[in-house]
């Protein structure tokens, strides 16, 4: 009964994810893109986690901490891009 309990969450992230990727091609601003990339990245997060009780092991959780701390520097790189329209500012002022 638990065993298919996690495959339905698993299931269920995945459409969530395919429903959040719509978002992503049709969004319309730039701002609602970068909220579904990162809504992505929860997903997925919760995808691995899942994947790793059903599976009985630790050894996804680093790739759990990848895909967080990539999300996270993704989505602060976006938002300063829509701010400054650079990412990286190369002036700076003393």
């Amino acid at each position: 009964m638990i065993n298919l309990i996690f495959v339905t969450a698993i299931v269920l992230f995945s459409i969530a994810v395919l429903i959040v990727l719509f978002r992503v091609l049709k969004g319309p601003t730039l701002p609602d893109r970068i909220v579904a990339f990162d809504v992505i990245g929860v997903n997925l997060i919760s995808i691995v986690a899942v994947l790793s009780v059903v599976l009985k092991t630790k050894a996804y959780l680093e790739v759990i901490l990848i895909i967080a701390i990539l999300a996270f520097i993704s989505t602060v790189a976006f938002s300063k891009y829509i701010e400054r329209g650079v990412i990286i500012d190369r002036k700076r002022n003393r």
